[in-house]
């Protein structure tokens, strides 16, 4: 084995199975965390109005997304879920309709560029959207994504490929290669190194323009309720557009956020 293959096989490797059995006690945690703080979050820096679609995970829908929403909405956003079922299949049709989505949304905002948050496939969904029509498309944020070509990172990957095959429909038709590369537009990452489906190592970006890698404590499955991945998610929406700044949190605030990414 040369220290090459070595090398990758510790960077794809699945999350610990620690994690991964604690996630639903942990996500239930996050979930009253995020009820507890509900009315501390107007607080939060208010939205300019314009669109934010937000895009659930694998195997889930808009249900899980709701509470985001909800609140992205209450901030000042003209926030929409996919309304395309549950996240599943992953072919040709799916990559059209998320499109139709996106297109929908630009033109209920009179032609205003949107944002996309996604969650775990969701986010690479959105990474992959936002290269197709950069157009349309102000910033996205992803979180706990696993945005490499290498499925190892992932223990969902069995099953990904039980329902869509070692190679689906887009990948066939030269679509989203190169995963780790970021959309020609301001990326976040959020993850966690706590994460029990996507090892963390396999959200970070690679440093390219206008891109960040935001490190939170949290589950997988309780990110897009995660009291620090709420507070992250809303500093980054508010920025001016064409005015983006890495994430800076200063006093209190910067005391949820490890810095220990490497």
């Amino acid at each position: 084995m040369t220290a090459t293959t070595m090398t990758e096989e510790i960077s794809a490797r699945p999350p610990s199975p620690l994690f991964a059995l604690t996630e639903p006690a942990r996500a239930m945690f996050e979930v009253a965390s995020f009820y507890a703080m509900r009315p501390f979050y107007s607080a939060l820096p208010s939205g300019d109005g314009h669109g934010v679609l937000v895009l659930p995970g694998f195997m889930a829908s808009d249900f899980s997304t709701a509470p985001l929403r909800r609140l992205l909405v209450d901030l000042g956003y003209d926030a929409a879920g996919w309304d395309l079922g549950r996240n599943v299949r992953v072919d040709n049709a799916r990559v059209e309709a998320m499109s139709g989505c996106l297109d929908a949304l630009y033109r209920r905002n009179e032609g205003r560029k949107v944002s996309i948050v996604g969650w775990s496939l969701g986010g690479v969904f959105a990474r992959e959207l936002a290269k197709m029509h950069p157009d349309k498309v102000r910033s996205v944020i992803s979180m706990g994504s696993p945005i490499s070509d290498d499925r190892g990172h992932s223990n969902a990957a069995r099953l990904f490929e039980m329902l869509n095959g070692k190679e689906p429909e887009p990948l066939r038709n030269g679509r989203f290669t190169g995963l780790d590369k970021a959309p020609p537009v301001p990326t976040t990452s959020i993850l966690t190194k706590s994460d029990g489906v996507v090892h963390w190592r396999g959200s970070v970006q690679k440093p390219e323009k206008d891109t960040e890698n935001i490190e939170v404590v949290a589950s997988h499955i309780g990110l897009g309720v995660n009291p620090a991945a709420i507070y992250a998610i809303a500093d980054r929406l508010a920025q001016p557009e064409g005015e983006w700044k890495p994430f800076a949190p200063e006093g209190i605030p910067a005391m949820f956020f490890p810095k220990t990414i490497n």
